[in-house]
């Protein structure tokens, strides 16, 4: 077995689109084990006569015996040397997110025995806690489509030779940085618009906005020279194998100056296809 991954986190974050794209790219998936049986399954894949080489397994809340989920980092050092490789991935997502795909879906939250899903996300958090500390990648994808996160997860994954994936995302610091972030930059050194009272209750998709933080001296310039040094990166990560690049710009809410310079890179980078989020434009 070449590589396993431990695939958890919260419940509407995605993890049925992410073993759906593991499975396009040649996974081996199994979907709600036991951490108690995970060591069993990967001996039974190391004495089969089939070639076991991608492996992905799903454990999240689901199971019966939840209380298992807290021995699931003992389960993974016991397990790290039986496959080249061990990586746990935490999905996760905002409430505000997770709220809006169960009504979406009119699904009840696992948790949610009395219809409340608010108090059903909160539990689960406490009790995935653990995991998402110990995870070796965090994925929040509450502004990813299921395509998006397909070409995230593939382009993450895939042996296959693939074509860079360039992510462009904008955040706020007060917030906290995003942590699948390869590139953060800091802009907080551009005039605020948060500070001009006409501006301050639009965002950085209003031309107002927009006009506001190009027509500064210090913004040009300092697009001009990321917008160079991203012009070596690029090529140079390719070069080396990388398949998924995220370039991460960060303000203060991550509601005004980051959504600028994110859509102006998107669009100094077309011919790369970006995918481009905002993930702290509504968080006001």
């Amino acid at each position: 077995m070449n590589r396993l991954l431990i695939l958890t986190g919260v419940s509407g974050s995605g993890k049925s689109t992410v073993i759906k794209s593991l499975e396009d790219i040649d996974f081996y998936c199994i979907d709600n084990l036991p951490p108690k049986l995970i060591p069993t399954f990967i001996d039974l894949c190391s004495s089969s006569e089939k070639t076991f080489s991608d492996v992905a397994i799903v454990v999240d809340i689901r199971i019966p015996e939840r209380n298992l989920l807290g021995n699931l980092d003992q389960v993974i050092d016991q397990i790290r040397g039986k496959a080249k490789k061990v990586e746990v991935v935490f999905l996760d997502s905002s409430d505000e997110v997770l709220i809006r795909r169960f009504k979406e879906t009119r699904r009840r939250h696992p948790l949610a025995a009395d219809g409340n899903i608010i108090e059903g996300i909160k539990k689960e958090r406490e009790i995935l806690a653990n995991l998402k500390e110990i995870s070796d990648l965090t994925v929040d994808t509450s502004e990813f489509n299921p395509h998006q996160l397909r070409d995230f997860i593939q382009g993450r994954f895939s042996s296959r030779k693939r074509k860079l994936i360039l992510n462009f995302i904008s955040f706020g610091f007060k917030h906290e940085y995003p942590l699948d972030a390869d590139i953060i930059m800091d802009v907080r050194f551009i005039p605020n618009p948060n500070f001009i009272p006409e501006l301050k209750n639009l965002d950085g998709n209003d031309k107002k906005v927009i006009d506001y933080v190009l027509t500064n001296k210090i913004t040009r310039e300092f697009i001009a020279r990321f917008e160079e040094l991203l012009n070596f990166l690029i090529p140079n990560y390719i070069k080396e194998g990388k398949t998924y690049l995220t370039v991460a710009v960060g303000c203060t809410g991550g509601r005004h100056r980051s959504v600028v310079i994110i859509n102006e890179l998107g669009n100094k980078f077309k011919k790369y296809n970006p995918i481009t989020r905002h993930r702290d434009i509504f968080k006001y």
